[in-house]
């Protein structure tokens, strides 16, 4: 083993060294019962009773394959963001002729929302039924929930939508973000009282930054993009520090994920300083599995938060070489120290509830090399 990791230690709070961004591919019996649910085949309750069922399978599974926190793999959803945005109150959703981004030789579903009163959370959220489902399936196992960032909501209701206009109260946009970041801190204490001490951010939006061209675009719209980025990390900065001091937050930015595709690209380069140097979130998982992503330089703008290098790829099943990726461990420790460091899939392994183009068999051996090779660095 190389001398660089001779002081690289276990890590016992999320981050952890060997960890997973969140959903994993719907299992057989769950694409079934969907299926026939919405044939008018099955009740709701007897969806939910398999759906609890797979669930329960999956954390099980997730603890023979050596995580330290368990998801409910995005099971009770269809969309990684839009299921959470949708149903925040003063949300709506929307049926759209195209969906807001193009991916690479693939096509979403189009849908998406809209903002149309007051934004705010309440425990009517199915997401609160979520987690308790997950809570209960893993007792005493440590959770981990997925949620989209506040980002998030923003970028989908008022950026991507080139009709986007401003309700009244929202005329102001600072009272906008308020609202987001207040519905925001709701979710999260309403998850901490339930037992949750990890909850994920997930947010396409910065990997939208780093591309040149969607910031030309969002420039020939009127956006300043500094600006953006400015309001976006002071917003998720309100939500961090109104966290209780035993809750984990961290954020996961990507750049697409629908059936192994992708929709953006460039290095992290235009967003490093303002988000790397001053969002206090606890941990960024980094995409890092292709040549998308640039180069690490831009990690010397980390300052205290643990960085998840996301160099396993969860778009094919093809299983990394483990020396390749402990090499690129080496290459990122030149700009962060190695204990600041974790390693995880680029992305979930299903987005959607369609999946990414993969075998299950190749999901679980893709979680044990993230496993063996941690433990290789770290001891965990």
């Amino acid at each position: 083993m190389s001398k660089l990791f001779l002081n690289a230690t276990t890590r016992n709070i999320a981050p952890y060294r060997n960890d997973v961004v969140g959903s994993f591919l719907r299992t057989e019996a769950l694409k079934t019962a969907k299926t026939k649910l919405n044939a008018g085949e099955i009740s709701q309750a007897d969806y939910d009773i398999v759906l609890k069922d797979e669930i329960t399978k999956l954390v099980a599974l997730q603890k023979q394959n050596g995580l330290h926190a368990v998801s409910d793999g995005e099971f009770s959803r269809v969309w990684w963001h839009l299921d959470f945005l949708a149903e925040l109150d003063g949300m709506q959703w929307v049926e759209t002729e195209n969906f807001s981004v193009q991916f690479k030789d693939a096509k979403p579903k189009s849908y998406s929302v809209k903002i149309v009163n007051k934004i705010d959370f309440s425990d009517a959220h199915p997401f609160v039924k979520a987690y308790k489902l997950l809570k209960e399936a893993a007792g005493d196992t440590p959770t981990k929930f997925t949620i989209p960032s506040p980002s998030m909501l923003h970028l989908v209701a008022c950026v991507r939508d080139v009709n986007y206009q401003p309700l009244p109260i929202y005329q102001d946009e600072n009272a906008l973000y308020d609202d987001i970041a207040n519905a925001y801190i709701k979710a999260m204490h309403t998850f901490y009282d339930l037992g949750l001490r990890n909850l994920q951010l997930d947010d396409t939006s910065w990997g939208q930054f780093c591309a040149v061209d969607k910031r030309a675009e969002f420039a020939a719209r009127g956006f300043d993009f500094d600006k953006l980025a400015q309001d976006y990390v002071n917003m998720l900065n309100r939500i961090v520090d109104a966290k209780p001091a035993d809750m984990q937050i961290t954020m996961h930015i990507c750049r697409g994920n629908f059936r192994s595709t992708w929709f953006s690209e460039g290095s992290y380069a235009p967003v490093a300083e303002v988000l790397f140097g001053q969002c206090r979130v606890d941990g960024f998982f980094l995409e890092y599995d292709s040549d998308r992503a640039g180069d690490f330089t831009p990690l010397k703008h980390i300052k205290d938060q643990q960085v998840v290098l996301g160099l396993i790829t969860s778009k094919t099943g093809d299983l990394e070489n483990k020396d390749d990726i402990i090499a690129r461990i080496k290459e990122a420790a030149q700009y962060v120290e190695i204990n600041q460091l974790c390693l995880s899939p680029q992305c979930g392994f299903a987005s959607t509830e369609e999946g990414n183009i993969l075998t299950e068999e190749a999901q679980w051996a893709k979680v044990r090399l993230v496993k063996e090779i941690a433990e290789e660095v770290w001891g965990d």
